[in-house]
């Protein structure tokens, strides 16, 4: 049975907690750039997943420079830890505009870009970066298949021109999501994934006869990792692999990351001979997929049968083998929104509980 997991001091530890293994993220980070051959420059990692600054610290650690993310908050989180090279992978709207420009003068040392996959949203970056006297950087964000945000390869050439015509707003690449890619056949995802970078070439090509600039191909998530990775002219922008999460582990086994969250809950109830009950409910895990949401270490624990806000009912053989208080430890299907359930991180250096890490980009906005 494993037992890495465990924790010597957990009396010590409230639950629910979500419990960090700096060893196992440290060979996660290892393993990532191994499919890139360990050239740095061609990863850009997502924070979204783990919106901690010691998390990116490590990987800063390793040599990695650039970086991606979802919000404001964790656009900062990168500016405090020192990232060079940051893109928000969003289009900024409304008040968004002006909180990215306070952060790249908050943080001249952090090279800021953003998304734009319409003409308007080009104009309205163009008119603040005008006022504000600082040119925007932008990725035009291309529709790979996903149909989620971007534009369309008939919109590429217009939009390249629409961009150039403005001021205080500079085209420095093209990005791709490929989110609707995630089966769990590695060779229809290759398919797929090389399907989604065929979109992401035909506009990169477009957008570089328009434009003198050298422009950059950023493309991907987790799913299709491993063949966007073989590609030596793109960055890559993995995110979950830091922590991994069971829901990755069962579908993308041949990634072969490790563990690297797991949450620790307690007995909070014995309801009847054959059922627990836990304080592990979905404020405390990712909630928003079909049970199970969580895998437990314990092989005594069986079928889920109802959770609430803050309570977790469990089905067991025999809970006459429980008492209150026991621990459990297990792992979550989905870990980026599970992290967002927490503010702080609980370090476990040598089976010891020994530091927390703050959850600092948790919230919608730290400083600006």
């Amino acid at each position: 049975m494993e037992t890495w997991y465990r924790v010597q001091n957990v009396d010590q530890v409230d639950t629910p907690a979500l419990l960090v293994y700096p060893d196992r993220i440290v060979r996660n980070i290892d393993r990532a750039l191994k499919f890139v051959d360990g050239r740095v420059d061609r990863l850009r990692p997502h924070i979204k997943t783990n919106k901690c600054q010691e998390v990116c610290q490590l990987m800063l650690e390793r040599g990695i420079s650039k970086f991606k993310c979802a919000t404001i908050a964790e656009a900062e989180l990168l500016g405090i830890a020192g990232a060079k090279d940051v893109l928000l992978a969003y289009q900024p709207v409304g008040p968004k505009i002006d909180r990215l420009l306070q952060l790249i003068e908050a943080f001249p040392d952090t090279h800021y870009a953003c998304l734009v996959d319409n003409a308007d949203s080009a104009l309205q970056l163009s008119t603040c970066g005008v006022e504000k006297g600082q040119p925007i950087a932008v990725y035009i964000d291309v529709n790979v298949g996903m149909g989620r945000t971007g534009t369309s390869i008939a919109q590429i050439e217009r939009l390249v021109l629409d961009i150039q015509l403005l001021d205080g707003i500079q085209l420095v690449g093209v990005h791709g999501y490929d989110g609707h890619i995630h089966d769990k056949d590695d060779k229809v995802r290759e398919q797929q994934s090389q399907k989604a970078y065929s979109v992401l070439e035909m506009a990169y090509v477009m957008a570089q006869v328009s434009t003198t600039t050298p422009l950059t191909k950023v493309i991907g998530g987790s799913p299709s990792f491993p063949f966007h990775a073989e590609r030596s002219d793109v960055e890559c922008s993995p995110g979950t692999f830091v922590f991994w999460d069971f829901g990755y582990a069962e579908n993308y086994a041949e990634q072969d990351f490790l563990v690297a969250a797991v949450l620790l809950t307690r007995v909070v109830s014995i309801v009847d001979h054959k059922h627990l009950c836990l304080d592990l409910g979905y404020k405390s895990v990712a909630s928003e997929s079909p049970q199970p949401r969580v895998k437990f270490f314990d092989q005594r624990i069986g079928e889920i049968k109802m959770q609430s806000e803050e309570h977790l009912v469990v089905e067991v053989r025999d809970s006459a083998d429980f008492k209150i208080g026991d621990e459990l430890y297990g792992v979550p299907r989905h870990i980026c929104p599970t992290v967002a359930c927490y503010d702080e991180l609980q370090v476990v250096n040598n089976a010891v509980v020994d530091q927390v890490w703050k959850v600092l980009a948790r919230g919608k906005k730290i400083n600006y």
